[in-house]
């Protein structure tokens, strides 16, 4: 099983603010969907609320609670480590959020799938944890200039060393 983690970061790290994205890019959404469309995405309870539309279509969306019973279209794991253990035989395990479950994952992830946005929002309450420079490889990038109110951005792929 390989976990990769995909994620928007602002220049400051940030993420979200008041359980909502920061940041609606067309072409991150699109690439967001084409990624992990036919895998299983796990996310925090938080995460899953902010969902507009509840569980993601074409994927095996678990949500990590202790408290929810059960979410409709969603399966319901107490901890990282019990999903991680329910999803043994998948090949590919998208992480999707939220800020506690990154800094969780990240030691043990296998691939980045960053969207690194040029820009500080004025407001943001989630974060994402450090990157360590020396752990990751940089294997592919691909820049977006600033357009009209999208500040520029790009798509930045890591690999653990």
């Amino acid at each position: 099983m390989k976990i990769n983690i995909i994620v928007a970061i602002a220049a400051n790290r940030a993420i979200g603010f008041e359980n909502k994205l920061i940041y609606h890019i067309s072409t991150d959404l699109k690439r967001f969907k084409k990624l992990t469309t036919g895998h299983t995405i796990i996310m925090g309870r938080r995460t899953f609320e902010s969902l507009p539309g509840g569980a993601l279509p074409n994927r095996r969306n678990i949500v990590l609670s202790r408290t929810q019973p059960s979410l409709s279209d969603c399966e319901i794991f107490p901890s990282l480590e019990h999903a991680l253990e329910g999803c043994s035989h998948e090949e590919d395990v998208f992480i999707i959020g939220g800020a506690t479950l990154y800094a969780e994952t990240l030691p043990q992830a296998h691939r980045l799938y960053i969207t690194q946005i040029d820009d500080m929002p004025a407001q943001a309450d989630a974060f994402f944890p450090l990157i360590p420079a020396d752990e990751w490889k940089k294997v592919h990038e691909e820049r977006y200039a600033p357009s009209e109110n999208i500040p520029g951005y790009a798509f930045i792929d890591y690999i653990k060393v």
